[in-house]
């Protein structure tokens, strides 16, 4: 029947997979301990080869250094992944600590723009 328990838990469904709670995935942490990784930080994995084998990593840690082998952004990840982006950046917070990823934060703007041209852009939305 669909959607039944297919295994020998109750948390496996036929429809959604085994069910992970976020709070499982971060060992029950909501924020990261280092600073927030901005939406737009591109992060690299640094880690050299056979690096992993000493550290303890879960199978997203594991999926984030596979697919920060090319630089990617914190956002792209967390769609990626299929996770919240609150987990990614906690377990991104895990994977900085142990210098597994390099992060590179965007440049923050000497300027912003002036009131004038936001308000010509919100008129111009206004008009669509």
């Amino acid at each position: 029947m669909r959607g039944e328990a297919t295994g020998p838990h109750d948390w496996l469904d036929a429809d959604a997979g085994p069910v992970v709670r976020p709070y499982t995935v971060t060992g029950g942490r909501v924020r990261p301990i280092g600073p927030a990784f901005d939406l737009l930080a591109f992060v690299v994995s640094a880690a050299p080869e056979g690096t992993e084998t000493f550290v303890v990593l879960q199978p997203e840690h594991r999926r984030i250094l596979g697919l920060a082998q090319q630089p990617v952004s914190v956002a792209d990840l967390a769609a990626d992944l299929d996770l919240a982006l609150g987990v990614v950046r906690i377990l991104l917070d895990d994977l900085h600590s142990a210098r597994l990823i390099a992060l590179y934060e965007p440049p923050a703007s000497a300027t912003h723009p002036h009131d004038d041209i936001l308000k010509a852009v919100v008129n111009g939305l206004r008009a669509l």
